[in-house]
């Protein structure tokens, strides 16, 4: 038996974040004692403002970030990331070791730990919440289940705090998985036996912080947890306060109303520094794309979807919507992911075989949605991306006819399927390429929203998911990569630098690669 935790990051992004972190002003890590802050020149009251509400706040329920920011700060997994890293850490469990074959993860259980609502985490409760998540338990609403449990063929309680989780197959990325922010973090049993297996609106978990209330469209508010196991939260009050402009997001914080926002684009950097505020600036772990319904008649045919992106000159769009702070991207993976791989190229701009390839594919206009808010992906917003594609179409003869749609009700429409063109995009989990590949596998559509299921592709996924971390592994994702480029059933448009920007006094949060925020060490000064 073995002991084993890995390190996916690369120590290009280590040293990338702590540059931006030392011109930023701000740590990521904790600064200050092991105390709640205390004192009349700490505010008891921190707020962060995002461009929309959670979808849910039941981690096995949802897969969006807006839920994740709140969700990590209530619950907590197995294993946790570093946190500047994706290196995986002990949590709920405090060590692990590995059958030789890799296909059996025992785990030794912190004791003493108790969820929200006063009941005990043990070896039951790992058992309980990892069982919902697999057949014949498993809903079709639980898009990460697969991701993160897919190869569990079983979990066995071996005592009170010790737990045996049994593989179908190796599986490479599976201690990243436990660390995810979504589907890996442990709810309450209690919780979800009364509430019928959903604590959307009524989160459990062993976090830092424990649920108030939700008032839609306006807040989440969460309490310092007092009996955490851990070292205590060190402000008392957290809210999550939803803003869905940017400019009135920006404004807030300037204002003092708030004391830090995310979704930041290249407009409002000046005004947030001119307003006396810092700005929070890192490479981030993400892709921006646009997917082709591969079920849609317009799309089908690989031609069609060649043509389509042949039309969009991603140079000029990502410079003018992003003006610096986003890059183009020629792959799905970030260039810091293993697997990346430079020689891989997507279809090239060329309007005049664009105009041609469509003509000879008949296509005329072309139903696109598109989400109304900003993300961590594409501070722009969905809608000002699908505008600017559709200028180019329209240079090449196609009209693209867009519907907009918050971000709750655009996730209801991608899983419907009624449209030919999306967008959409990715933060990546855990560091490991999978976790940006397996998308083009996976039979959910609110994942797969381009709806592809290629038995080449996905037999490529599977083995490599099972091959040891090196080269090897490395190749076989490059491979898979260029296989997708190749059937252009994605046209990826960037991969965007984490932004956000907070108020002078603010310190100790963790803005991490995942682009989760963590905020058991946050403090903030009152101002002067």
């Amino acid at each position: 038996m073995r002991r084993e935790s890995r390190l996916i990051a690369l120590s290009l992004v280590l040293a990338l974040v702590v540059a931006a972190l030392a011109g930023c002003g701000t740590k990521q890590e904790s600064t200050g004692g092991e105390q709640p802050a205390t004192g009349s020149e700490y505010a008891d009251t921190f707020t962060f403002a995002q461009g929309a509400d959670p979808r849910g706040l039941d981690p096995a329920l949802v897969d969006d970030g807006e839920s994740s920011k709140v969700i990590v700060n209530i619950y907590e997994g197995l294993l946790k990331y570093a946190d500047d890293s994706t290196e995986v850490e002990p949590c709920l469990a405090e060590s692990w070791e590995v059958s030789e074959d890799g296909l059996t993860y025992t785990f030794k259980l912190r004791q003493g730990v108790k969820f929200h609502d006063g009941t005990d985490f043990n070896a039951e409760a790992v058992k309980f919440n990892i069982d919902r998540q697999l057949p014949p338990k498993v809903t079709e609403d639980m898009g990460y289940a697969g991701f993160v449990f897919g190869t569990v063929k079983d979990v066995v309680v071996v005592d009170d705090y010790t737990v045996k989780i049994n593989l179908t197959q190796k599986n490479t990325a599976f201690l990243a998985n436990l660390a995810m922010s979504l589907a890996a973090p442990m709810v309450s049993p209690k919780a979800l036996q009364d509430n019928n297996n959903s604590v959307m609106e009524a989160p459990c978990g062993t976090g830092p912080y424990k649920f108030v209330e939700w008032n839609k469209g306006e807040n989440v508010v969460l309490v310092r947890n007092d009996d955490y196991w851990g070292e205590k939260a060190k402000t008392k009050n957290i809210i999550f306060r939803f803003i869905a402009d940017n400019s009135a997001r920006v404004l807030a914080l300037t204002n003092g109303e708030v004391d830090m926002i995310d979704g930041i684009d290249a407009t409002v950097v000046d005004q947030i520094k001119n307003g006396g505020c810092e700005l929070f600036e890192a490479p981030g772990m993400n892709v921006n794309y646009m997917a082709y319904n591969v079920t849609s008649p317009l799309f089908k045919d690989v031609a069609a979807r060649k043509a389509f992106s042949q039309a969009i000159d991603r140079q000029e769009l990502v410079q003018s919507l992003y003006q610096g702070y986003s890059e183009v991207a020629e792959t799905i993976l970030p260039s810091f992911v293993p697997g990346y791989d430079p020689s891989v190229k997507q279809v090239a701009y060329d309007p005049e075989a664009a105009k041609a390839g469509l003509a000879k594919a008949g296509i005329k206009k072309v139903h696109v949605i598109a989400y109304s808010n900003p993300r961590p992906y594409n501070a722009a917003t969905g809608q000002s991306l699908a505008t600017a594609v559709q200028g180019y179409l329209q240079k090449v003869g196609v009209e693209c006819t867009i519907d907009i749609f918050d971000w709750t009700t655009y996730k209801e429409k991608v899983k419907a399927g009624d449209f030919d063109v999306a967008f959409y995009g990715w933060i990546g989990d855990n560091g490991d390429p999978d976790n940006f590949l397996n998308l083009l596998s996976d039979p959910d559509p609110t994942m797969n929203i381009a709806r592809w299921q290629d038995p080449v592709y996905i037999k490529g996924i599977k083995d490599a998911l099972a091959m040891p971390n090196g080269p090897e592994r490395n190749a076989k994702y490059a491979e898979l990569e260029k296989y997708a480029a190749e059937q252009a059933v994605w046209l990826p448009i960037s991969h965007a630098k984490m932004l956000a920007g907070y108020r002078k006094g603010v310190d100790g949060f963790v803005y991490h690669m995942t682009g989760n925020t963590f905020l058991k060490n946050v403090t903030v000064k009152k101002a002067e």
